[in-house]
């Protein structure tokens, strides 16, 4: 959110380091406090155990989305200011795949390895250097996997667009997956606890 900021209202460049080092310090807090700093408490969503994840992410995709959508209606923060890299679609179709498998095996993701390794969690500094040693090993491989890398090129573009709908009904059709997802999600934990004998705090513990 900070280029977008930096745009709207022609921030300087020490306000620019104010800004984002006030909404990164927030972030980690609010990751904390929700638990992401716990590896067992980001594994638990695979064995429908503990949704909190899912929850906070769609919140924060929810709480984002409608704040965009209005602050480009209200003309304060045109769309067009928001940095969107542009779509490859197979490699990061696979890129996703790979990340998704290291969520499960390793209990994190890049962001809240981070936290948890600010948290003191030793596993998640392990997870954090294999962030430094896959990306390095990358750098090496690129010239060999430059072409793949490239593939699938179909620009900047959002899914409203591709799709030929109005940005609202994009907006709408979101908010009622994100509601129908959690209530669905709910649902799930309930009867897995029962299964497992669980209580209502137990996934934490």
């Amino acid at each position: 959110m900070e280029l977008p900021l930096v745009l709207s209202t022609n921030m300087g460049h020490a306000a620019q380091m104010v800004a984002a080092m006030i909404s990164g310090a927030g972030m980690g807090y609010v990751l904390q406090r929700a638990g992401f700093d716990r590896a067992n408490n980001m594994a638990s969503i695979f064995y429908g155990r503990d949704f909190r994840v899912m929850r906070v992410i769609f919140t924060t995709i929810l709480t984002s989305m409608l704040g965009l959508y209005f602050l480009d209606l209200a003309g304060v923060m045109p769309i067009g200011n928001v940095g969107l890299l542009p779509t490859f679609f197979w490699p990061q179709l696979v890129g996703g795949a790979i990340l998704g498998f290291g969520f499960i095996i390793g209990g994190y993701c890049p962001g809240t390895s981070v936290v948890s390794s600010m948290s003191g969690k030793i596993d998640a500094m392990f997870f954090v250097a294999g962030l430094f040693v896959g990306g390095l090993l990358l750098t090496m491989s690129y010239s060999a996997l430059e072409t793949f890398h490239n593939s699938g090129a179909m620009g900047r573009i959002l899914v409203h667009e591709y799709l030929g709908i109005p940005s609202g009904v994009m907006v709408l059709g979101v908010m009622l997956f994100a509601v129908g997802s959690l209530f669905a999600v709910t649902r799930i934990e309930a009867v897995v606890r029962v299964r497992v004998g669980l209580d209502g705090e137990g996934a934490d513990r």
